[in-house]
C-alpha cells in the first residue's frame, strides 16, 4: 500500500530510526539510497520493508531485487522520504532493517583459527568508524569489534561512510573488558600501536594464529583497561613530520600489511 503522507503512524516510527534511542528501541535502523539498499538486498540483510519515490518508480537498479518475499515494498511521497533521511539531497529509496543479533557474529569469530579482527575502543566520529570497517572488509579481515564508546554503528553518517561494507562481514558491538579476555582465551593475540614500541608493523608476523588489532579514540588513544590487555605493542615508522596518523588511516594500514604478509608474502 501506497504511502503518501508524513504524518502516516508507520511513517512516524520509520522517521524516529534517526535517534539511536528508538533504533535501540525498536531493533531496527535506516539504510538511504540505491548503492546502500542494493548492498543490504544482495547480501540478504533482514529488511522489514523498501520505500520508494512513487513519481520515480523503483530504482533500475533495484528492479531485479524487488517483489521478493523477504521485505514489503512501499511507494511513498518525497516528502515522507525527506522526513526519514537524514541526507539534505535524500535518493529516491530508503530501507527499513532488523538489527542482527550480535551473539553470534560474536561465537564465529570466537570459534575461528587464524582469524584477523579490528577491535574499536571509543571511536566516536561514524566516518572513521565507517572508513575503518570498509578498510576490514577490503582486506579480508574476519569482523570488527566495535566497544563501548564508540560511534553508533547504526547511525546514518557511520552507514554511509562504510560504502555496504556493513553488511559484507561480522560487525558486533559489545564491552571490551568481556569481549577481549575471551578472545584471549581463545587463542588470539591483542596488538595495538604505540609510540614507545620497539617493533614495528612492518616487522611483526601477522601469520601467527588469531590477531586482533585495537585501535582507541581519535583524541586519547587505547583507554588504560584495554591496554593492559595488549600482547604486542607495534609502531607505524614515518619518515615525514606528521606527528601522528588519522585512527582510520592507522587502521587501514596495520590491515593491509597484514593482508600482505598473509596472502601476498
Amino acid at each position: 500500500m501506497d504511502i503518501i503522507s508524513p504524518q502516516n503512524p508507520r511513517v512516524k516510527e520509520w522517521a524516529q530510526l534517526l535517534e539511536k534511542k528508538h533504533r535501540d528501541k525498536q531493533h531496527k535502523y535506516i539504510i538511504e539510497g540505491i548503492h546502500l539498499v542494493q548492498e543490504a538486498l544482495t547480501a540478504g540483510a533482514d529488511l522489514e520493508c523498501v520505500a520508494f519515490d512513487l513519481e520515480q518508480g523503483i530504482p533500475s537498479e533495484l528492479a531485479h531485487l524487488a517483489g521478493g518475499e523477504s521485505a514489503e515494498w512501499i511507494g511513498v511521497s518525497p516528502a515522507v522520504i525527506a522526513k526519514c533521511t537524514d541526507t539534505k539531497t535524500p535518493q529516491p529509496v530508503f530501507a527499513v532493517a532488523r538489527k542482527p543479533k550480535s551473539a553470534a557474529g560474536l561465537d564465529a569469530l570466537m570459534s575461528r583459527e587464524g582469524s584477523l579482527v579490528i577491535v574499536l575502543d571509543g571511536v566516536q566520529d561514524p566516518g572513521n568508524v565507517g572508513t575503518i570497517i570498509r578498510s576490514a572488509d577490503a582486506a579480508g579481515a574476519d569482523g570488527v569489534i566495535l566497544g563501548r564508546g564508540s560511534a553508533d554503528l547504526y547511525n546514518p553518517k557511520t552507514i554511509r561512510s562504510t560504502m555496504g561494507s556493513l553488511f559484507h562481514l561480522p560487525v558486533v558491538e559489545g564491552d571490551l573488558m568481556e569481549i577481549l579476555p575471551e578472545a584471549k582465551r581463545s587463542g588470539a593475540r591483542v596488538i595495538s600501536t604505540s609510540l614507545q614500541a620497539q617493533d614495528t608493523c612492518y616487522s611483526y608476523d601477522f601469520r601467527q594464529g588469531s590477531c586482533w588489532l585495537l585501535v582507541g579514540n581519535e583524541a586519547k588513544g587505547v583507554s588504560e583497561q584495554a591496554q593492559q590487555l595488549v600482547d604486542d605493542a607495534l609502531i607505524i615508522p614515518m619518515r615525514g613530520e606528521a606527528e601522528s596518523l588519522n585512527v582510520a588511516m592507522a587502521s587501514t594500514l596495520m590491515l593491509f600489511e597484514a593482508m600482505r604478509q598473509r596472502h601476498f608474502a
